[in-house]
């Protein structure tokens, strides 16, 4: 079975820029799955296995961070490794998402070598 990556960004030109890093990268997955917002990312780990997440912080309805608080009650999705995706430099906001599970983080904006060697160490 081929690998899963959710993409969790408010922007649909950041969730294509993503997609094409990744590609660029030579990260090949078998499905790339996308949400809006962290709710939309629950509703589709709701029904979907992935192995690694990307996710923005700053979204309507659901932020990254709020995301990663819900992620951990839920024991099917718990353990899936999250990168945070972001333009937020503040050392804060990254310990308060490591501090929640994330396993990285990848400032705005990225390269696809940044995308292949944070994102490597985790597939």
């Amino acid at each position: 079975m081929g690998k899963k990556v959710l993409i969790i960004d408010d922007s649909n030109t950041m969730r294509k820029i993503v997609t094409r890093s990744l590609r660029q990268a030579g990260l090949d997955f078998d499905a790339i799955l996308e949400a809006g917002d962290g709710q939309a990312a629950l509703d589709v780990l709701a029904g979907e296995t992935v192995d690694i997440i990307l996710s923005d912080i700053n979204m309507p309805v659901m932020d990254g961070i709020e995301f990663l608080r819900q992620k951990q009650t839920d024991d099917k999705i718990k353990d899936i490794p999250v990168v945070m995706i972001t333009t937020e430099a503040g050392a804060d906001i990254l310990d308060e998402a490591r501090s929640l599970g994330a396993a990285g983080s990848i400032k705005k904006p990225f390269t696809p070598d940044q995308i292949q060697e944070t994102l490597g160490s985790l597939l």
